[in-house]
């Protein structure tokens, strides 16, 4: 169909209209087609700037996570569309393999969505299904054929399926699935097949290919933006709730594809079949019967392969820089090995809780690697809980934690490693006096190698006594401890999920993180760092607190001061004997000459006196270490859970969440 007769179709449809999934293959095809002829389009993309929806009116596409309720609500609320194209989808790539994600995107979205739309009035709902529901069963299967679905995208796809059918028949909603084969042309992923024999055709070969008699029924992508119009256009009442096939209804082997490349790009070369391993859901003959979606929707696929392959050939050959296209493939997208939750100790901190996000966010994007952010409210008195409310509402890969009081920074962090999900910790401070940037370098380090990197606080604001205070404090810790303690390292570190998963193993109550992450060992470096003021308020930390912090860490991991009392009292003891013994010479051998009066026997008593009430003291702090240890009381309380804007009770000690 032309241009014309196709502006005519989109022109006729009821708006505004939103596409879900916008800056996806499908979503950004059909959302261009759209906006070529009406201006009451909008689109979706999970992250900006999408290369897909590059040029296009940016008021136009609206950027959210839409796995996050109220981001949906207000999309929805935003644009109250009458007519909704959902190509929300993830799973349908080889590399896509995180099941619960495949669920929550393809399933829980849907029946959030659809339960939202049943309560408004809208002229058409058209979801972008996929003819791998049928699995197995995918030698030209009727819509009404049982699906065999063999992967989890498969069986996400046909709940979703059946959740449309449901809403069709039973509740009225003008809804259709439409189970696409294989889409193919202008913008779709460089790691595909069709923009692989493109590419490899310019070059004059082949792509790696599977076995040649594993089959495709491709289907372009102008053809596969069409039948979503048609089926918003021609859905009838009685057909609301129906799944229908969008292919070509041709079985095209993989063999007939390198034939059709080798005519496309005139190849002499040979294609090298099963040089790539199959996909494990490809089976032999995959192929639609169209009959039903011909009948009743009044679409058919009118574009050869042939054809549409010397189209996408024409547009991969305008493109203004290919390499970045290459790059943009999902197959290069967030490195989920070197994975990190950053974990956010937080008390009086709301004014700095957006800036760490946005600093924390801006770091992990440019680093391309898969992240979390936990924050940790430590019982804040200001408004720090609906600030961790407000952040992620707009990001899911925020968690939030409030305790029921203020356990302190060390059980902050430790509440927070619990609960984080990702290959390595990096912890910081709230305040912004731990730098997110020089997270990338404790990257770069762990990637050498290294399962502990700290940063090492090379300058640092404050006052002249408490920088020196500080130094001097790190090293009579270090001479101290029994166990090698790193100068000018405070908590600001990456830990390896090894490490962490010792460190939590460490039972004790009073719980010094920089003295148990050296004791967990492994191989540790440090990272030097200027660390900077307090952006926001004053120091929650003052001399009284820093002396706590000292008493804290010697006695958690240091004898000396038992040794000291122990050497001093042999060494007075046998001073005692020195002296009695020239006491009674001196008397006996000079009797003039012996000291006589008070003043001697007084300043013996407070002598001995203050050794026995500092070594009591001594004492009485380690009996009250282990008075603490004893008890075993929970390190910390944790009064609620945040997620996806939504604060919930945490889990009581049986593991059960709390209602209310």
């Amino acid at each position: 169909m032309n241009e014309t007769e196709l502006g005519k179709k989109i022109k006729s449809l009821q708006g505004p209209i939103l596409v879900l999934g916008g800056s996806g293959f499908v979503g950004a095809n059909l959302f261009r087609a759209l906006l070529r002829h009406r201006d009451d389009v909008y689109g979706t993309a999970h992250s900006s700037p999408a290369w897909r929806l590059e040029g296009l009116p940016e008021k136009r596409v609206l950027t959210a996570d839409l796995l996050v309720d109220a981001n949906l609500d207000k999309v929805l609320e935003d644009v109250r569309p009458l007519t909704v194209f959902n190509c929300v989808a993830y799973g349908a790539y080889s590399f896509e393999t995180e099941s619960s994600l495949i669920y929550r995107t393809n399933f829980l979205l849907t029946a959030k969505l659809l339960k939202k739309l049943a309560d408004r009035r809208i002229s058409r709902y058209v979801h972008a299904g996929s003819s791998s529901e049928y699995g197995d069963n995918a030698a030209a299967p009727r819509e009404d054929a049982p699906p065999e679905p063999n992967s989890d995208y498969a069986v996400s796809k046909a709940a979703c399926a059946n959740l449309i059918r449901f809403y069709g028949k039973k509740k009225g909603l003008p809804c259709a699935n439409l189970r696409l084969y294989s889409v193919y042309g202008p913008l779709e992923d460089s790691s595909r097949l069709i923009p692989a024999l493109v590419r490899r055709g310019f070059e004059g070969g082949y792509p790696d290919l599977v076995d040649p008699e594993i089959s495709r029924d491709f289907v372009y992508v102008d053809d596969a933006s069409e039948s979503f119009v048609d089926a918003a256009l021609n859905l009838q009442e009685e057909d609301y709730g129906e799944s229908f096939n969008i292919g070509s209804g041709r079985k095209t082997t993989i063999r007939d594809a390198a034939a059709a490349a080798r005519d496309v790009f005139r190849l002499s070369a040979e294609a090298a079949f099963r040089s790539m391993p199959a996909r494990g859901w490809d089976v032999a003959d995959w192929f639609a019967s169209t009959e039903k979606t011909e009948k009743r929707l009044g679409w058919k696929a009118t574009t050869s392969l042939r054809d549409g392959l010397k189209a996408t050939a024409d547009w991969y050959q305008k493109l203004e820089s290919k390499e970045k296209y290459l790059q943009a493939s999902k197959q290069y997208g967030l490195d989920k090995v070197y994975s990190v939750t950053a974990v956010v100790a937080c008390y009086k901190d709301n004014l700095a809780i957006p800036v760490m996000h946005e600093r924390l966010k801006a770091t992990f994007e440019k680093m391309k690697i898969d992240y979390q952010i936990v924050f940790v409210n430590d019982n804040s008195p200001d408004d720090s809980e609906e600030v961790i409310r407000a952040v992620s509402r707009s990001d899911r890969r925020v968690l939030g934690i409030s305790h029921s009081r203020n356990f302190g920074s060390q059980s902050a962090f430790r509440s927070g490693m619990e609960l984080a999900t990702k290959n390595a910790c990096v912890l910081l401070d709230g305040d912004l006096q731990d730098p997110p940037e020089l997270i990338e370098q404790f990257v770069a380090k762990w990637r050498e190698g290294f399962d502990v990197v700290y940063g090492r606080r090379g300058r640092r604001e404050g006052t002249l006594f408490m920088r020196l205070a500080a130094k001097l404090f790190y090293r009579v810790f270090d001479y101290f401890s029994y166990i090698r303690i790193p100068h000018d390292a405070g908590d600001f570190s990456l830990l390896d999920r090894r490490v962490v998963q010792w460190i939590l193993n460490c039972p004790e109550r009073d719980f010094f993180l920089r003295g148990v992450r050296s004791f967990v060992g492994f191989k540790q470096t440090g990272v030097d760092y200027y660390r900077p003021a307090r952006r926001f308020g004053a120091s929650t930390n003052d001399l009284i607190k820093n002396i706590g912090w000292a008493k804290k860490g010697i006695l958690s991991f240091s004898n000396t001061p038992l040794n000291i009392l122990s050497s001093a009292g042999i060494s007075l003891f046998l001073l005692t004997i020195v002296l009695a013994a020239a006491q009674t010479a001196m008397r006996l051998l000079y009797p003039a000459a012996a000291p006589r009066g008070i003043t001697t026997v007084l300043l013996a008593i407070l002598f001995f006196g203050s050794m026995n009430l500092l070594g009591i003291a001594v004492l009485g702090e380690y009996i009250a270490k282990i008075f603490e240890e004893v008890k075993r009381r929970p390190h910390f309380i944790r009064r609620s859970i945040i997620k996806d804007g939504d604060v919930r009770f945490a889990a009581d000690p049986s593991g059960n969440e709390l209602s209310g």
